[in-house]
């Protein structure tokens, strides 16, 4: 796949407005300060194709960027940011849920942590919701170039270990946008996922109990209370 040739599409508000529900789609997500952005611009090989914000919660789209005639590239936006009304929280979980219940063409989940802040209680609820459905998801464990080789190594092993009870499909890896480290292991997760055939008949799932996610927009990068405070130097979006 050619990611280097990821255009920008659209912005959705809703579902309802994304393009039809066919070819293949994988979806980026991630808490606030995660590192999301800078992933999809280290994958694309673009500097700003992922912007951001310096307003936070501003941005409350889906973003949709084209690879090919039938496939797409998913930027879900941020969560995890407080500063946002509750009815802003409840739509962005209306439309998350329906997006992961719903969109038959979605193949994979690219799950966004930051290396020192993994499976926070809003990341658990989305392995939760993408188990139930039985989708695919990928943890990047982001900014691992922070860590020292063996807080990394317990970092990552640590986290396969919780994965086992809250998705145990899902599968994990360190990467840095900063450094490129790991992008060779990403872009073979998500060939795979682009090259696998197209459902001609997808069987309905039971509809997922959902609970209160907090969302922001990824792309603002405002320092959350659980997140550790870094110079704006060398750090990752």
């Amino acid at each position: 796949m050619h990611y280097q040739k990821a255009k920008y599409l659209l912005g959705a508000a809703k579902i309802d407005q994304l393009p039809p529900d066919e070819g293949i789609e994988v979806a980026f997500a991630g808490r606030s300060n995660a590192g999301k952005s800078s992933a999809l611009n280290t994958l694309t090989q673009q500097k700003s194709l992922a912007r951001t914000s310096k307003t936070p919660g501003r941005t409350q789209l889906i973003n949709v960027f084209t690879l090919d005639d039938n496939a797409r590239l998913i930027d879900l936006p941020g969560y995890g940011y407080a500063k946002v009304s509750e009815s802003t929280k409840q739509m962005w979980q209306q439309e998350l849920s329906r997006y992961l219940q719903e969109r038959q063409c979605l193949r994979g989940l690219v799950l966004l942590m930051d290396m020192r802040h993994f499976l926070k209680e809003t990341d658990q609820q989305m392995l939760s919701w993408a188990y139930d459905v039985g989708l695919p998801v990928h943890c990047l464990l982001s900014k691992s170039d922070k860590l020292k080789q063996g807080a990394k190594a317990k970092a990552l092993a640590q986290c396969k270990k919780q994965l086992k009870e809250l998705h145990p499909e899902a599968t994990v890896q360190a990467f840095s946008s900063l450094k490129k480290q790991g992008l060779d292991q990403l872009l073979a997760k998500m060939d795979a996922w682009y090259s696998d055939p197209v459902e001609s008949d997808p069987v309905e799932s039971d509809p997922i109990e959902t609970t209160p996610l907090e969302s922001d927009s990824e792309s603002d990068y405002a320092e959350s209370p659980d997140t550790v405070s870094q110079s704006k130097s060398g750090t990752e979006e």
